[in-house]
């Protein structure tokens, strides 16, 4: 019989940290400018890689690195706005004064968006476990205090537990057909969606001269526009309850 101390010996050595994962160059594509890769390996979270063309960029697909899904659904939830002029992530880090541990600290903001008429926001995004603990509202307190207006006009601090899997779905497919331009489609369902009587998306579809699988795109997008609304928690789908924003 083996005692513990043989067992131990026998047990492979602990595996050590890779360093964080880096994206090759992509022809076309402007490469990733944060200060921070975040693209380490995780058993827990599931890091977040997208190329994204915003004003700012001048039109052309930038790398964006991201923490995790609800940091990324965060994104593409603001890049919605017809009024977000650019997208920065993994900033130059905060120096701030933590109390809790009686010394200086670097936080990096999730986001920070930039908006057409100059206004920047940053952006900061924990679970509702997190926020909910004293010690993490101090923290929040201690960062906030030391944002300055060189770097923001103001925060934003966002529960990631609003982002559930089918907010996270929708919003990724509605982003895929926002890229797609079909403006003959965009105007028959929004003008079925003013004029016709309907409950379902189905319904609304039925009533536009056009392919189902363009109406549904373009339905979409009208939805990623705040002209339709819906359930954003639920997959949305041909049953799915819509109607007119507003």
């Amino acid at each position: 019989m083996l005692n513990y101390e043989d067992w131990l010996d026998d047990q492979p050595a602990p595996a050590k940290k890779l360093p964080a994962l880096v994206v090759a160059p992509i022809h076309g594509v402007l490469p990733f400018a944060g200060k921070r890769n975040p693209l380490t390996r995780s058993d827990t979270v599931k890091r977040v890689s997208a190329a994204i063309a915003t004003p700012m960029s001048g039109g052309v697909r930038q790398v964006y690195h991201f923490d995790g899904e609800s940091e990324y659904a965060v994104a593409l939830d603001a890049l919605r706005s017809p009024d977000l002029y650019g997208l920065e992530v993994q900033l130059d880090p905060v120096e701030y004064f933590c109390r809790k541990k009686r010394r200086m600290r670097s936080h990096h903001f999730d986001l920070r968006l930039t908006f057409k008429d100059g206004y920047r926001r940053a952006v900061f995004v924990r679970n509702g476990t997190s926020l909910a603990r004293p010690e993490t509202q101090d923290e929040i307190d201690d960062i906030l205090a030391y944002v300055t207006d060189d770097f923001a006009d103001d925060t934003m601090i966002v529960c990631a537990d609003s982002y559930r899997r089918a907010y996270r779905d929708n919003l990724r497919r509605i982003w895929d057909y926002l890229q797609v331009k079909d403006e003959e489609a965009d105007a028959i369902v929004e003008d079925a969606a003013r004029t016709s009587n309907y409950w379902y998306l189905s319904d609304l579809i039925a009533n536009c001269d056009l392919e189902c699988w363009r109406c549904y795109q373009a339905a979409l997008r009208l939805i990623g526009q705040n002209v339709l609304w819906t359930d954003m928690h639920g997959v949305i789908d041909y049953p799915s309850r819509v109607a007119l924003n507003g």
